[in-house]
């Protein structure tokens, strides 16, 4: 895309974290913002925040629960019924869980595989055609640096991080000369509420074995994967040191790596075997939400 005025962006996982802060960096921008989440609630304060940034812009709120699959068709319907000119798909909806995944609560996986990967798919297979309709178009995949390495206590998060990488990649490569882009962003540790809510009680995240160095502001992840849709660039590891660690990783051996699997599987083990749920007074949800 040559630029973002003026363009119509539909993002998932719009009411917090990453994709809150991408549609308030696209709202003095955009003709059109189309909001999808689960809560409801936060979509309507989003979507009064996004007014008073430009009032011209236009809002719509779509509720939608995307680990259903039956929920991402009756979106991507809404969407060609509505007769959008869509310009620009924002895959942000996400799901995570830290924890052995021996004790991972099933339904948590598979929100996981439903949101990550299935919904993600389905909305870029069916848009797509509306995006080549309209160019330039483009799509922009949230992926993650557990993108680039196995982890323990978060294999099925990375592992559906890895599936968004790769297949981005390749429906890039695809879609190379159809006037439709396709980015992904790849952030490291990103204080939102993401982390929290994935994290199980008793358990260390992700945010527990990284260095507080590594954490990049949403406001400058935002920032940079708009900038990356402009330029249709491939991919962007948001922050300095993210891309620094990105470019280390590419080069340790993986026996080497290994070592340091060893150390972070003794440090997510539980503090009581009792007490692996996920933190109930926590209220929020994950980044679909």
């Amino acid at each position: 895309m040559k630029d973002l005025l003026e363009c119509t962006a539909l993002i998932t996982g719009a009411s917090s974290g990453i994709g809150a802060e991408i549609a308030r960096q696209l709202a003095p921008l955009a003709e059109r913002l189309i909001l999808v989440a689960r809560r409801e609630d936060r979509l309507i304060d989003l979507a009064r925040e996004l007014k008073s940034i430009n009032p011209a812009v236009t809002i719509e709120i779509k509720v939608a629960d995307l680990a259903q699959l039956s929920e991402a068709e009756s979106l991507c319907d809404w969407v060609f019924e509505q007769g959008f000119a869509l310009d620009l798909l924002i895959n942000n909806a996400g799901v995570g869980d830290h924890g052995p995944f021996e004790s991972a609560d099933w339904n948590r996986v598979e929100e996981m595989l439903g949101v990550n990967i299935s919904a993600l798919t389905y909305l870029s297979h069916r848009l797509v055609p509306l995006l080549r309709r309209n160019r330039p178009g483009a799509i922009l995949n949230i992926s993650s640096m557990a993108s680039l390495l196995p982890i323990p206590g978060m294999g099925v998060y990375a592992a559906t991080k890895a599936y968004v990488s790769s297949f981005s990649e390749a429906l890039r490569a695809e879609l190379r000369g159809s006037g439709v882009g396709v980015t992904h962003v790849c952030p490291g540790p990103v204080k939102t509420e993401f982390g929290r809510v994935a994290k199980r009680r008793g358990t260390a995240g992700f945010a527990d074995a990284t260095s507080d160095l590594l954490d990049v502001a949403v406001e400058d992840v935002a920032r940079e994967a708009l900038r990356a849709v402009v330029r249709d660039s491939a991919r962007v590891f948001p922050g300095v040191l993210i891309k620094v660690a990105a470019i280390a990783l590419a080069v340790i051996p993986l026996f080497v790596l290994r070592l340091g699997f060893e150390r972070r599987v003794e440090q997510m083990r539980p503090r009581s075997a009792r007490d692996t749920s996920y933190a109930s007074d926590i209220d929020a949800e994950s980044d679909l939400s």
